[in-house]
């Protein structure tokens, strides 16, 4: 609430320092040139590779590889490294942001199932 009113206030507050409002001179330059961009021929749609190719070569990660863990690592190095990362994501887990909340429950899920792996049942 208060980041709007501040937003509000820091709004009007430009427009009185920057005067009066654009005249129909700076309009017609800003057609002129949204024309040029408009009038330049798009790439064709062959030439950028379509979101449903790009998801379909993804294949899906392992929980070690999602968290990192290398075969290399030795248990102490791996439990470690699964404390850090749990202490990151559980904190994400309770964004209110959907997108990160759900990477977050993602990596939660790998991280158990990569502890029960490495050190038995929990």
């Amino acid at each position: 609430m208060f980041k709007k009113v501040l937003q509000s206030i820091s709004k009007s507050l430009n427009r009185q320092q920057t005067g009066p409002l654009p005249t129909a001179k700076t309009e017609a330059a800003k057609r002129e040139v949204i024309g040029a961009v408009v009038s330049h021929p798009k790439p064709s749609a062959a030439a950028a590779p379509k979101p449903d190719a790009v998801a379909a070569k993804e294949t899906p990660r392992s929980p070690e590889e999602l968290c990192g863990i290398t075969p290399k690592m030795n248990k102490e190095q791996i439990r470690d490294h699964l404390k850090m990362l749990y202490r990151r994501f559980n904190q994400s887990a309770s964004s209110l942001d959907q997108k990160t909340r759900s990477e977050a429950d993602t990596m939660l899920d790998a991280i158990v199932a990569v502890r029960e792996k490495h050190f038995g049942q929990i």
